[in-house]
């Protein structure tokens, strides 16, 4: 299979190094430059450096020359959440595509299936999601993704182009239920990471705190049209253990230095890869308020992150708050 991949990002490296062997595969990159020093070191110093890439895997910084390999096969967005709008526009009709982007869009506050919708109604669209640090991916580590779309025949292309001995893809048709666990989860791994960071607090509240972004990831989605079992599966459920925990969490690196005092703008500076949960916490406030949908955790995210609260103060707000009956929506 001719499979393309648009953004040479960590994430789209890596999904690209998995695929070479066994496809024809073209990681495309805006920057000519970043091409030019891939092909010379066969690795993505930038992004990815741990790994090397594939005498197989091809290199461009054409997007015509990228559409046109995909043609037949499967063209992946591997740009962030900011990158997928301009990305669907640019696609010719009758191109079928996949993202793997996570998150609301700014300003719209939009799914990526909603921006697809609005800007490629006739087209197949889906994404591919789920718990995945790309450089365990990209080290043929085991690993489970879900690919949803409405089409069975996109979801058919994702599974023969990725599955593998180390690479599972199960199938959803729940685009909504995935793409809200993928956006939500960013959200909840910064709070998990502001309350591991604080020092009164222990392993009972990271496990009170993921349990109940759980349910607040599901009454969302539910809000939107998704089914709630999605949300126990590996774009809900499982995505948000490995981001809220895991050391390579980008987002979980954002709440431990928050509660450690460190100013936003200096630790996204040093971060120096994006953090989608940054973005998209006062977006998913956004949406789950025009729902109706109480999200008391990710309104606590959103107030510490633009300054209103410091860490202790939104812990001991969540902590005030009433009980209720667990289960209620």
């Amino acid at each position: 299979m001719n499979i393309t991949v648009l953004g040479a990002g960590a994430w789209g490296t890596a999904l690209a190094i998995v695929a070479a062997g066994r496809h024809q595969v073209l990681l495309a990159a805006r920057d000519a430059t970043q091409v030019l020093a891939m092909r010379s070191a066969r690795c993505n110093a930038r992004y990815l450096p741990q790994v090397m890439l594939p005498p197989e895997l091809a290199l461009t910084a054409s997007f015509q020359k990228a559409v046109a390999h995909a043609a037949g096969g499967l063209l992946v967005i591997a740009t962030p959440m900011v990158g997928l709008r301009p990305a669907l526009a640019a696609l010719p009709a009758g191109v079928p595509s996949l993202w793997l982007c996570k998150g609301f869009e700014q300003g719209s506050a939009l799914l990526g299936h909603e921006i697809a919708r609005e800007l490629r109604p006739h087209e197949a669209t889906g994404v591919l999601s789920g718990p995945s640090f790309a450089l365990e991916v990209a080290r043929g580590l085991p690993t489970a993704l879900v690919a949803a779309s409405s089409e069975a025949a996109l979801v058919d292309a994702v599974v023969a182009a990725f599955h593998s001995d180390s690479l599972r893809i199960y199938r959803s048709a729940d685009l909504v239920g995935v793409e809200v666990g993928a956006a939500v989860k960013n959200v909840m791994a910064i709070a998990t990471g502001i309350v591991d960071g604080m020092a009164a607090t222990g392993a009972n509240a990271r496990a009170a705190l993921v349990t109940r972004g759980l349910a607040e990831m599901t009454r969302l989605g539910v809000a939107l049209g998704a089914r709630a079992e999605t949300f126990m599966g590996l774009s809900g459920l499982g995505d948000l253990v490995l981001t809220a925990t895991g050391d390579l969490s980008r987002n979980r690196r954002v709440g431990l230095a928050l509660a450690a005092g460190r100013a936003l703008p200096d630790i996204l500076a040093e971060l120096g890869h994006v953090a989608e949960g940054v973005s998209s916490a006062p977006v998913v406030l956004t949406r789950a308020r025009a729902a109706g949908v109480e999200m008391p955790i990710t309104e606590a995210v959103v107030e510490v992150l633009q300054g209103r609260l410091q860490p202790a103060q939104a812990m001991q707000q969540l902590m005030a708050r009433r009980s209720r009956d667990e289960l209620a929506f």
